[in-house]
């Protein structure tokens, strides 16, 4: 951001302009970012499809949202996740910088975002592999709607999440508007993001980007 735009605008221009940045980082992100640098071992992931919500399910009603707090923690009891989590800015070509692959097992949380538990959509990314082993994320595709995900924040209240959707996106058809802005206005929202889809060895790429959307529906301390 230019200092004419620091200095120039109200507060609503500066934060849509932001905002604009950040999905167009992340967009870039979501297509790139997310690599996997394999060799020539096989796709360790089989994110194929899809989960959505199913019909049939039922889902609690959102719980007022907290204040801001840095995460220090995410579990995930379904998939045996009990991961520590680090605050990630911006990386040079403008999305998200993961944890680096010597820490697969750490979450990176986008702390110029929404922080879990407080209006707003919070950003969660991880590995779903290295070169060598499953990472934190590996088996983020298999979690479903209605299971959910824990998040310890520093102010000691931990924001309980209902997962509300999953999706697998192809990165062809990649929407960072869908993909990181709210489902619904108002409420504490969570998206952990992941690669998925099968993984491409001439473009040494995974070919779709895992999405979980969940909302806070409860704490405790």
């Amino acid at each position: 951001m230019s200092e004419g735009e620091r200095s120039s605008g109200t507060t609503r221009l500066i934060t849509g302009l932001a905002w604009a940045v950040l999905l167009l980082g992340l967009w870039l992100w979501g297509r790139e970012v997310t690599d996997v640098p394999h060799g020539t071992s096989a796709p360790t992931t089989g994110d194929v499809a899809a989960v959505g919500r199913p019909a049939g399910v039922e889902l609690p009603p959102p719980a007022h949202p907290l204040g801001a707090a840095r995460p220090q923690r995410i579990d995930i009891p379904e998939l045996g996740v009990q991961a520590p989590v680090v605050a990630r800015g911006l990386d040079a070509h403008g999305g998200i910088d993961p944890p680096p692959y010597e820490q697969a097992g750490v979450v990176g949380w986008y702390a110029a975002g929404a922080a879990p538990g407080a209006e707003g959509t919070a950003l969660m990314v991880g590995h779903v592999d290295t070169e060598t082993r499953p990472a934190v994320f590996y088996k983020l595709s298999s979690i479903r709607p209605g299971e959910s995900v824990r998040v310890v924040r520093a102010d000691g209240k931990v924001a309980r999440f209902t997962v509300d959707d999953v999706e697998v996106i192809r990165r062809d058809l990649f929407d960072a508007a869908h993909v990181y802005g709210p489902r619904q206005p108002g409420r504490a929202e969570l998206r952990l993001i992941t690669c998925g889809g099968s993984y491409d060895r001439v473009s040494r790429s995974y070919t779709a980007n895992v999405i979980v959307s969940a909302y806070l529906t409860g704490t405790s301390a």
